[in-house]
Protein backbone atom coordinates (compact mmCIF):
# COMPACT_ATOMS: atom_id res chain seq x y z
CA UNK A 1 0.00 0.00 0.00
CA UNK A 2 1.38 3.63 -1.23
CA UNK A 3 2.14 5.96 1.91
CA UNK A 4 2.28 9.48 1.71
CA UNK A 5 4.64 11.48 3.74
CA UNK A 6 1.86 12.53 6.06
CA UNK A 7 1.19 9.32 7.75
CA UNK A 8 4.54 8.86 8.95
CA UNK A 9 3.73 12.47 10.48
CA UNK A 10 0.48 11.20 12.53
CA UNK A 11 3.09 8.40 13.65
CA UNK A 12 0.34 5.60 12.62
CA UNK A 13 0.55 2.90 10.19
CA UNK A 14 -2.12 2.89 6.76
CA UNK A 15 -4.22 0.14 8.31
CA UNK A 16 -4.67 2.00 11.44
CA UNK A 17 -5.60 5.29 9.98
CA UNK A 18 -8.45 2.91 7.84
CA UNK A 19 -9.50 1.17 10.88
CA UNK A 20 -9.88 4.67 12.80
CA UNK A 21 -11.60 5.73 9.71
CA UNK A 22 -14.31 3.20 9.66
CA UNK A 23 -14.68 3.26 13.80
CA UNK A 24 -15.49 6.91 12.83
CA UNK A 25 -18.12 5.96 10.47
CA UNK A 26 -19.47 3.23 13.44
CA UNK A 27 -19.93 5.87 15.21
CA UNK A 28 -21.60 7.82 13.53
CA UNK A 29 -24.18 5.64 13.20
CA UNK A 30 -22.99 3.33 9.63
CA UNK A 31 -23.53 -0.05 10.56
CA UNK A 32 -19.93 -1.01 9.53
CA UNK A 33 -18.98 -4.79 10.31
CA UNK A 34 -15.47 -6.66 10.32
CA UNK A 35 -15.70 -7.93 7.28
CA UNK A 36 -16.60 -4.58 5.43
CA UNK A 37 -13.74 -3.36 7.33
CA UNK A 38 -11.67 -6.22 5.99
CA UNK A 39 -12.86 -5.80 2.41
CA UNK A 40 -12.30 -2.19 2.47
CA UNK A 41 -8.58 -2.68 3.50
CA UNK A 42 -7.54 -5.00 0.49
CA UNK A 43 -9.66 -2.78 -1.75
CA UNK A 44 -7.74 0.16 -0.61
CA UNK A 45 -4.45 -1.42 -0.86
CA UNK A 46 -5.34 -2.46 -4.08
CA UNK A 47 -6.08 1.26 -5.52
CA UNK A 48 -3.08 2.80 -2.97
CA UNK A 49 -4.08 5.02 -0.11
CA UNK A 50 -2.52 8.31 -1.68
CA UNK A 51 -5.30 8.39 -4.58
CA UNK A 52 -7.80 10.49 -2.31
CA UNK A 53 -10.63 9.58 -5.08
CA UNK A 54 -9.72 5.83 -5.13
CA UNK A 55 -9.91 5.59 -1.84
CA UNK A 56 -13.34 7.37 -1.37
CA UNK A 57 -14.66 5.35 -3.69
CA UNK A 58 -13.26 2.19 -2.05
CA UNK A 59 -14.82 2.82 1.08
CA UNK A 60 -17.80 3.45 -0.95
CA UNK A 61 -18.29 0.47 -2.49
CA UNK A 62 -16.98 -1.95 0.71
CA UNK A 63 -18.27 -0.09 3.95
CA UNK A 64 -21.71 1.06 2.75
CA UNK A 65 -24.72 -1.27 3.01
CA UNK A 66 -28.06 0.88 2.61
CA UNK A 67 -28.70 4.39 0.52
CA UNK A 68 -28.88 6.19 4.13
CA UNK A 69 -24.89 5.23 5.22
CA UNK A 70 -24.21 7.32 1.74
CA UNK A 71 -24.76 10.63 2.83
CA UNK A 72 -23.15 9.97 6.19
CA UNK A 73 -20.05 8.34 4.84
CA UNK A 74 -19.44 11.73 2.70
CA UNK A 75 -19.70 13.80 5.92
CA UNK A 76 -17.04 11.65 7.71
CA UNK A 77 -14.98 11.22 5.03
CA UNK A 78 -14.85 14.72 4.54
CA UNK A 79 -14.05 15.28 8.23
CA UNK A 80 -11.62 12.65 8.66
CA UNK A 81 -9.34 12.99 5.68
CA UNK A 82 -7.36 16.07 3.98
CA UNK A 83 -8.07 16.17 0.80
CA UNK A 84 -4.98 17.68 0.39
CA UNK A 85 -2.74 15.44 1.71
CA UNK A 86 -5.17 12.56 1.32
CA UNK A 87 -4.70 11.25 4.61
CA UNK A 88 -6.63 12.37 8.44
CA UNK A 89 -5.92 15.64 9.52
CA UNK A 90 -4.20 16.12 12.80
CA UNK A 91 -6.28 17.84 15.03
CA UNK A 92 -4.86 20.75 17.60
CA UNK A 93 -4.89 19.89 21.15
CA UNK A 94 -7.80 22.06 22.95
CA UNK A 95 -7.09 25.60 24.19
CA UNK A 96 -6.99 24.95 28.10
CA UNK A 97 -6.51 27.93 30.64
CA UNK A 98 -4.76 26.39 33.34
CA UNK A 99 -1.01 24.66 32.77
CA UNK A 100 -0.75 20.82 32.79
CA UNK A 101 1.78 19.56 34.96
CA UNK A 102 4.36 17.03 33.60
CA UNK A 103 4.88 15.16 36.53
CA UNK A 104 3.39 14.17 39.86
CA UNK A 105 5.14 14.06 43.22
CA UNK A 106 5.29 10.59 44.34
CA UNK A 107 4.36 11.67 47.38
CA UNK A 108 1.61 13.02 47.00
CA UNK A 109 -1.28 10.54 47.39
CA UNK A 110 -4.14 12.98 46.14
CA UNK A 111 -2.90 12.90 42.84
CA UNK A 112 -3.46 9.27 41.81
CA UNK A 113 -6.73 8.96 44.11
CA UNK A 114 -8.00 11.98 42.03
CA UNK A 115 -7.36 10.02 38.43
CA UNK A 116 -8.68 6.54 39.81
CA UNK A 117 -11.75 8.27 41.04
CA UNK A 118 -12.51 10.22 37.37
CA UNK A 119 -11.87 6.48 36.10
CA UNK A 120 -14.55 5.24 38.47
CA UNK A 121 -16.78 8.08 37.77
CA UNK A 122 -16.94 7.46 33.83
CA UNK A 123 -17.09 3.94 34.40
CA UNK A 124 -20.17 4.18 36.58
CA UNK A 125 -21.34 7.06 34.23
CA UNK A 126 -21.06 4.46 30.97
CA UNK A 127 -22.50 1.45 33.16
CA UNK A 128 -25.57 3.28 34.04
CA UNK A 129 -26.38 5.28 30.51
CA UNK A 130 -26.07 1.29 29.24
CA UNK A 131 -28.84 0.39 32.09
CA UNK A 132 -31.04 3.05 31.03
CA UNK A 133 -31.13 2.39 27.26
CA UNK A 134 -31.80 -1.59 28.18
CA UNK A 135 -35.02 -0.39 29.74
CA UNK A 136 -36.00 2.22 27.16
CA UNK A 137 -38.43 1.41 24.66
CA UNK A 138 -37.02 0.66 21.15
CA UNK A 139 -39.39 2.25 19.40
CA UNK A 140 -38.46 5.53 20.83
CA UNK A 141 -34.91 5.65 20.20
CA UNK A 142 -33.27 7.87 17.93
CA UNK A 143 -30.03 6.72 14.74
CA UNK A 144 -27.53 6.75 17.72
CA UNK A 145 -29.14 5.14 20.23
CA UNK A 146 -30.47 2.46 18.05
CA UNK A 147 -26.56 1.80 17.14
CA UNK A 148 -25.28 1.34 20.66
CA UNK A 149 -28.65 -0.73 21.29
CA UNK A 150 -27.52 -3.34 18.59
CA UNK A 151 -24.23 -3.75 20.11
CA UNK A 152 -25.73 -4.58 23.22
CA UNK A 153 -27.98 -7.27 21.71
CA UNK A 154 -24.49 -9.78 21.74
CA UNK A 155 -25.34 -9.74 25.80
CA UNK A 156 -28.59 -12.20 25.36
CA UNK A 157 -27.40 -14.96 26.04
CA UNK A 158 -30.93 -17.23 25.16
CA UNK A 159 -30.96 -20.84 26.19
CA UNK A 160 -32.87 -23.49 24.57
CA UNK A 161 -35.66 -25.43 25.98
CA UNK A 162 -35.77 -29.24 26.64
CA UNK A 163 -37.36 -32.11 26.04
CA UNK A 164 -37.16 -35.57 27.57
CA UNK A 165 -36.40 -38.31 25.13
CA UNK A 166 -37.11 -42.09 25.19
CA UNK A 167 -33.28 -43.09 25.38
CA UNK A 168 -31.69 -43.34 28.89
CA UNK A 169 -28.10 -42.45 30.15
CA UNK A 170 -25.88 -43.91 32.67
CA UNK A 171 -26.50 -41.69 35.61
CA UNK A 172 -25.46 -41.18 39.80
CA UNK A 173 -29.00 -41.35 40.65
CA UNK A 174 -32.22 -41.96 39.17
CA UNK A 175 -33.92 -45.34 38.29
CA UNK A 176 -32.60 -48.68 38.22
CA UNK A 177 -30.69 -50.47 35.10
CA UNK A 178 -31.32 -53.54 35.97
CA UNK A 179 -30.29 -55.31 32.47
CA UNK A 180 -26.83 -53.48 32.96
CA UNK A 181 -26.62 -54.35 36.89
CA UNK A 182 -27.86 -58.08 35.96
CA UNK A 183 -25.16 -58.39 33.07
CA UNK A 184 -22.64 -57.04 36.06
CA UNK A 185 -23.48 -59.46 38.23
CA UNK A 186 -23.29 -62.10 35.23
CA UNK A 187 -19.82 -60.98 34.54
CA UNK A 188 -19.22 -61.48 38.51
CA UNK A 189 -20.87 -65.14 38.72
CA UNK A 190 -23.78 -64.26 40.03
CA UNK A 191 -22.54 -62.11 42.74
CA UNK A 192 -23.95 -59.17 43.93
CA UNK A 193 -22.51 -55.88 42.34
CA UNK A 194 -22.97 -51.96 42.30
CA UNK A 195 -26.31 -50.95 41.38
CA UNK A 196 -26.50 -49.16 37.89
CA UNK A 197 -28.68 -46.24 37.71
CA UNK A 198 -30.20 -44.10 34.64
CA UNK A 199 -32.07 -41.47 34.08
CA UNK A 200 -33.96 -40.28 30.60
CA UNK A 201 -31.83 -38.11 28.50
CA UNK A 202 -33.27 -34.54 27.43
CA UNK A 203 -32.53 -32.81 23.89
CA UNK A 204 -33.33 -29.05 22.58
CA UNK A 205 -37.11 -28.24 21.95
CA UNK A 206 -37.50 -26.11 19.10
CA UNK A 207 -38.56 -22.79 19.00
CA UNK A 208 -40.74 -20.67 16.65
CA UNK A 209 -40.87 -16.98 16.15
CA UNK A 210 -43.91 -15.40 14.18
CA UNK A 211 -42.82 -11.37 13.76
CA UNK A 212 -45.66 -8.78 12.85
CA UNK A 213 -44.20 -6.24 10.65
CA UNK A 214 -47.37 -4.91 10.08
CA UNK A 215 -47.50 -1.06 10.45
CA UNK A 216 -48.08 -0.79 14.07
CA UNK A 217 -45.11 -2.54 14.78
CA UNK A 218 -43.20 -1.04 12.16
CA UNK A 219 -40.70 0.96 14.97
CA UNK A 220 -40.05 -2.31 16.85
CA UNK A 221 -39.60 -4.28 13.59
CA UNK A 222 -35.18 -4.32 13.32
CA UNK A 223 -35.03 -5.01 17.40
CA UNK A 224 -37.23 -7.82 16.96
CA UNK A 225 -35.42 -9.13 13.96
CA UNK A 226 -32.25 -8.83 15.88
CA UNK A 227 -33.50 -10.29 18.85
CA UNK A 228 -34.69 -13.39 16.49
CA UNK A 229 -30.78 -13.23 14.62
CA UNK A 230 -29.48 -13.31 18.27
CA UNK A 231 -31.48 -16.18 19.64
CA UNK A 232 -30.86 -18.27 16.01
CA UNK A 233 -27.35 -18.43 16.19
CA UNK A 234 -26.99 -18.58 20.13
CA UNK A 235 -29.38 -21.60 20.25
CA UNK A 236 -28.17 -23.33 16.84
CA UNK A 237 -24.33 -23.27 18.76
CA UNK A 238 -26.19 -25.26 21.54
CA UNK A 239 -27.71 -27.35 19.30
CA UNK A 240 -31.01 -26.13 19.15
CA UNK A 241 -33.40 -25.01 16.58
CA UNK A 242 -35.05 -21.74 15.99
CA UNK A 243 -37.28 -20.46 12.69
CA UNK A 244 -38.63 -17.75 11.98
CA UNK A 245 -41.23 -16.48 10.30
CA UNK A 246 -42.96 -12.65 9.50
CA UNK A 247 -46.66 -12.19 9.61
CA UNK A 248 -49.01 -9.28 8.10
CA UNK A 249 -50.23 -9.41 5.22
CA UNK A 250 -48.56 -12.89 3.64
CA UNK A 251 -46.30 -15.12 5.99
CA UNK A 252 -42.54 -14.64 5.03
CA UNK A 253 -40.44 -17.46 6.26
CA UNK A 254 -36.62 -16.30 7.56
CA UNK A 255 -34.81 -18.64 8.64
CA UNK A 256 -32.01 -19.06 6.21
CA UNK A 257 -31.31 -15.35 6.24
CA UNK A 258 -30.92 -15.01 9.66
CA UNK A 259 -28.98 -17.94 10.05
CA UNK A 260 -25.88 -15.82 8.36
CA UNK A 261 -23.30 -14.97 11.46
CA UNK A 262 -23.12 -11.19 10.18
CA UNK A 263 -26.38 -9.18 11.78
CA UNK A 264 -26.34 -6.52 9.74
CA UNK A 265 -25.77 -9.33 6.33
CA UNK A 266 -28.34 -11.18 8.33
CA UNK A 267 -31.07 -8.34 8.70
CA UNK A 268 -30.66 -6.71 4.96
CA UNK A 269 -31.13 -10.49 3.20
CA UNK A 270 -34.04 -10.45 5.32
CA UNK A 271 -35.34 -7.33 5.06
CA UNK A 272 -35.26 -7.58 1.10
CA UNK A 273 -37.22 -11.37 1.74
CA UNK A 274 -40.43 -9.57 3.05
CA UNK A 275 -42.22 -7.52 0.85
CA UNK A 276 -45.03 -6.39 3.08
CA UNK A 277 -43.37 -3.93 5.37
CA UNK A 278 -45.33 -1.99 7.44
CA UNK A 279 -48.50 -2.89 5.77
CA UNK A 280 -51.86 -4.26 7.08
CA UNK A 281 -52.58 -6.87 9.91
CA UNK A 282 -54.18 -10.12 8.94
CA UNK A 283 -52.98 -12.14 11.66
CA UNK A 284 -56.04 -14.50 11.52
CA UNK A 285 -55.07 -15.43 7.87
CA UNK A 286 -51.47 -15.57 7.86
CA UNK A 287 -51.73 -17.84 10.91
CA UNK A 288 -53.86 -20.42 9.40
CA UNK A 289 -51.68 -20.22 6.13
CA UNK A 290 -49.19 -21.02 8.91
CA UNK A 291 -50.59 -24.19 10.91
CA UNK A 292 -51.89 -25.40 7.69
CA UNK A 293 -49.06 -25.10 5.64
CA UNK A 294 -45.90 -25.60 8.77
CA UNK A 295 -47.93 -26.99 11.60
CA UNK A 296 -49.51 -29.94 10.65
CA UNK A 297 -46.06 -30.90 8.89
CA UNK A 298 -44.19 -30.63 12.32
CA UNK A 299 -42.76 -28.02 12.62
CA UNK A 300 -44.84 -26.11 15.32
CA UNK A 301 -45.46 -29.48 17.18
CA UNK A 302 -44.28 -29.66 20.35
CA UNK A 303 -42.64 -26.69 19.75
CA UNK A 304 -42.47 -23.04 21.84
CA UNK A 305 -44.29 -20.96 19.44
CA UNK A 306 -43.53 -16.94 20.22
CA UNK A 307 -45.78 -14.28 18.90
CA UNK A 308 -44.81 -10.81 18.32
CA UNK A 309 -47.76 -8.67 18.04
CA UNK A 310 -49.99 -5.82 19.58
CA UNK A 311 -52.95 -7.35 18.65
CA UNK A 312 -54.28 -5.08 15.73
CA UNK A 313 -56.15 -6.93 13.74
CA UNK A 314 -57.76 -5.79 10.33
CA UNK A 315 -59.51 -9.20 9.70
CA UNK A 316 -61.80 -11.62 11.53
CA UNK A 317 -61.05 -11.62 15.17
CA UNK A 318 -63.13 -14.88 15.63
CA UNK A 319 -60.84 -16.43 12.93
CA UNK A 320 -57.49 -15.40 14.60
CA UNK A 321 -58.78 -17.13 18.01
CA UNK A 322 -59.47 -20.14 16.57
CA UNK A 323 -55.92 -20.28 14.72
CA UNK A 324 -54.21 -19.49 17.81
CA UNK A 325 -56.42 -22.50 19.42
CA UNK A 326 -55.52 -24.44 16.63
CA UNK A 327 -51.80 -23.59 17.42
CA UNK A 328 -51.96 -24.34 20.86
CA UNK A 329 -53.07 -27.86 20.63
CA UNK A 330 -50.50 -28.73 18.27
CA UNK A 331 -47.42 -26.82 20.09
CA UNK A 332 -46.29 -27.24 23.81
CA UNK A 333 -46.25 -23.75 24.76
CA UNK A 334 -47.56 -20.42 22.78
CA UNK A 335 -46.18 -16.91 24.25
CA UNK A 336 -47.74 -13.69 23.09
CA UNK A 337 -45.16 -10.63 23.19
CA UNK A 338 -46.83 -7.34 23.06
CA UNK A 339 -44.86 -4.19 23.10
CA UNK A 340 -47.28 -2.10 25.05
CA UNK A 341 -47.49 -4.61 27.54
CA UNK A 342 -44.94 -3.18 29.99
CA UNK A 343 -46.30 0.07 29.40
CA UNK A 344 -47.87 2.60 32.60
CA UNK A 345 -51.74 2.09 31.95
CA UNK A 346 -52.22 -0.24 29.16
CA UNK A 347 -55.22 -2.42 29.25
CA UNK A 348 -55.73 -5.74 26.50
CA UNK A 349 -58.75 -3.72 25.06
CA UNK A 350 -58.15 -4.71 21.58
CA UNK A 351 -60.19 -7.03 19.99
CA UNK A 352 -57.60 -9.43 18.84
CA UNK A 353 -55.79 -9.66 22.03
CA UNK A 354 -58.66 -10.53 23.83
CA UNK A 355 -59.36 -13.31 20.96
CA UNK A 356 -55.94 -14.60 21.87
CA UNK A 357 -55.73 -14.31 25.73
CA UNK A 358 -57.83 -17.82 25.97
CA UNK A 359 -55.70 -19.82 24.12
CA UNK A 360 -52.03 -18.37 24.57
CA UNK A 361 -49.94 -19.59 28.10
CA UNK A 362 -47.79 -16.23 28.49
CA UNK A 363 -49.00 -12.79 27.93
CA UNK A 364 -44.99 -10.92 28.06
CA UNK A 365 -43.85 -7.13 27.50
CA UNK A 366 -41.36 -6.91 24.44
CA UNK A 367 -40.90 -3.21 24.23
CA UNK A 368 -36.99 -2.88 25.38
CA UNK A 369 -33.76 -4.95 25.97
CA UNK A 370 -34.73 -5.74 29.83
CA UNK A 371 -38.00 -7.17 28.65
CA UNK A 372 -36.50 -9.29 25.89
CA UNK A 373 -33.52 -11.07 28.39
CA UNK A 374 -36.94 -11.39 30.10
CA UNK A 375 -38.40 -13.32 27.40
CA UNK A 376 -35.30 -15.38 27.13
CA UNK A 377 -35.91 -16.81 30.57
CA UNK A 378 -39.33 -17.70 30.04
CA UNK A 379 -38.73 -19.75 27.02
CA UNK A 380 -35.99 -21.57 28.61
CA UNK A 381 -38.19 -22.45 31.38
CA UNK A 382 -40.50 -24.29 29.09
Amino acid sequence: MTVSVSAGLLGHGPDEVLLAFTTALRAAGVPVTSDRSQTFLAATSVVGLDDVSATYAAGRATLCGSPDDLDRYDQVFEAFFDHRAGLPRARNAPPTDRPVPTTLPLDDPAGGGAGEEEDDDVVRAKASEAEVLRHRDVATLDAGEKSRLAAMFATLQPRPPRRRTARHQRWHRGEVDASRTLRASLRRLGEPTEIVWRRRTTKPRRVVLLIDVSGSMSGYADALLRLAHRTTTVLAARGGRVETFTVGTRLTHLTRALRMRDPERALVVAGDAVSDWSGGTRLGETLKVFVDRWGRRGLARGAVVVIFSDGWERGDCRLLGEQVRRLRRVSHRVVWVNPHRGKDGYEPVQAGVLAVLPHVDDFLAGHSLATFSELMEVVARA
